[in-house]
């Protein structure tokens, strides 16, 4: 399909786009899009999505007005393409308010805006439609230096798959995508009595316990076995994917027992897989009553404007300060180009009032106008500010003034572990009501200047942004006793 360009007909009348520019105010974002749309959505901006040859396709800039409508007035894709027909106001913003009925510029099905938004998605630079439309509003003066910060849950229609249906997916998804030759050397080495063809859950009488823990140690033997008959091949990328997608689903949820055999750990992994039909979905909670299974987008607003500046989508485990400095990107010092926009200004509800964003914010030289995280204790006990926290000499001290030492975790940080102190402290109910005593958790995160949050602010740990990464490194280290297990050799240099 070759670039479609709107029809040069000077013999056509104009009594449509004659009456939208006498009705229309002249705030509208109608007389805005025709007065603007050559300069937002030229031809050239989306040559590169199509051929130069074949049929001619609906004019881009055309899709592109109708896109912004869209959302601007929350249709579907359907009621879009109805709308781009039968308004004349719309057809006015796409400069083609007297087309003649059966033209492609007068109307056009609904899955030409699918087609369209699946070009964009495949190219080099998929936000393009929305980086110009920032673009022109900044250079029109409508955003300033001041952003609101928000989230909201982005949920997939996946179903949640539990570990022996994933197991079982992931090992059939890697023979799927594995050549012919390849696709026989692996079912060479599985040993299960299963073809791995049929989806859905292998037989089993779930009632019982023995046959379903020999049914998990059997599904993990033979997903080791696969990632064995892979050693030494060169895998194109399906392949390489789905060998890392079973390498993560086998080694989330498994452990091995102390007989050698192998089962499923009680507890839940961070950033778990949750299902192979979408291994970027995730579970997550947006607050502790509402869980949602997916992703998360964020978006950064200027208030003044209500121009949106910048937007992301993260997994759903991702909290929101993380992904802050993303959408806080023009704001920095080397977008200013080295220089400071004066009295830039953030806003956000608590899940921005972390130690390590706010001390983000203060290198930045950003203003915060975030609620900070109050530390807080279940029963209205005490609460961490409490207690005294001393990084120099690494101890905590109490209310009741006893102090013990800060034991570092392999993470970073460390917990100060009160134990039998707390068997005998008259303070103990107003404290805590574990048998194990009380714990306080200290987090490495540099801490922010006392304006932009309380001194006693705890924040916790500032994980990688950016798309979730397969627990791959975190699999290959138990695959070589995997291996003996299952009775092929070792890996040697393949697992190194």
């Amino acid at each position: 399909m070759t670039l479609g360009r709107p029809l040069r007909r000077p013999d056509l009348p104009t009594v449509g786009a004659s009456w939208c520019e006498a009705a229309l105010p002249e705030g509208s974002v109608y007389r805005f899009l025709a007065r603007e749309r050559i300069r937002l959505f030229p031809a050239e901006l989306f040559a590169e999505l199509f051929e130069p040859t074949g049929r001619r396709s609906v004019p881009p800039s055309i899709l592109a007005v109708v896109m912004v409508l869209q959302r601007l007035e929350g249709l579907s894709d359907r009621e879009a393409a109805d709308r781009f027909a039968f308004d004349v106001r719309w057809r006015y913003a796409a400069g083609v308010a007297d087309a003649v009925a059966g033209e492609e510029t007068a109307s056009f099905a609904h899955t030409v805006l699918v087609d369209l938004r699946a070009r964009l998605r495949r190219s080099d630079d998929p936000d393009r439609i929305f980086r110009v439309t920032c673009a022109l509003a900044r250079s029109a003066g409508l955003v300033g230096v001041r952003r609101v910060l928000d989230s909201a849950p982005l949920e997939d229609a996946v179903a949640t798959q539990d570990t022996v249906t994933m197991l079982r997916g992931a090992i059939r998804g890697l023979l799927r995508a594995c050549p012919p030759e390849l696709e026989a050397k692996v079912r060479g080495l599985l040993q299960r009595d299963d073809d791995y063809r049929a989806p859905g859950k292998p037989a089993c009488d779930w009632q019982d316990r023995a046959a379903r823990e020999e049914l998990v140690d059997a599904l993990v033997r033979d997903a080791y076995r696969a990632h064995y008959a892979l050693r030494g091949e060169r895998l194109d990328q399906r392949v390489a994917e789905a060998a890392a997608l079973l390498a993560t689903v086998t080694g989330q949820d498994i452990e091995e027992t102390p007989d050698g055999r192998f089962r499923i750990f009680e507890g839940t992994a961070p950033d778990r897989v949750i299902s192979t039909v979408d291994p970027q979905a995730r579970h997550g909670h947006k607050t502790a009553a509402h869980g949602f299974d997916g992703y998360k987008g964020h978006l950064a607003i200027d208030p003044d404007s209500e121009v949106i500046c910048a937007v992301e989508v993260s997994p759903a485990t991702s909290g929101d300060a993380v992904v802050a400095p993303t959408l806080l990107g023009d704001l920095t010092a080397d977008s200013q180009g080295g220089g400071q926009a004066a009295q830039a200004m953030v806003y956000g509800d608590s899940a921005y009032g972390t130690g390590a964003h706010l001390a983000w914010l203060d290198e930045q030289r950003l203003t915060p106008m975030v609620k900070t995280q109050v530390p807080t204790a279940p029963g209205g006990r005490f609460a961490k500010d409490q207690f005294r926290i001393d990084l120099q000499a690494g101890t905590v001290t109490c209310p009741a003034r006893v102090t013990v030492a800060i034991n570092p975790t392999r993470h970073g940080g460390g917990r100060a572990r009160f134990g039998v102190a707390c068997s005998t402290c008259p303070l103990r109910n107003a404290c805590t009501s574990s048998v194990r005593g009380r714990v306080v958790a200290i987090h490495l995160t540099r801490p922010p200047s006392p304006p932009l949050a309380p001194a006693n602010t705890t924040p916790p740990g500032w994980p990688t942004i950016g798309r979730p990464v397969p627990r791959w490194n975190a699999s290959w280290p138990t695959c070589s006793v995997a291996a003996t297990a299952a009775g092929v050799p070792a890996y040697g240099d393949w697992c190194a």
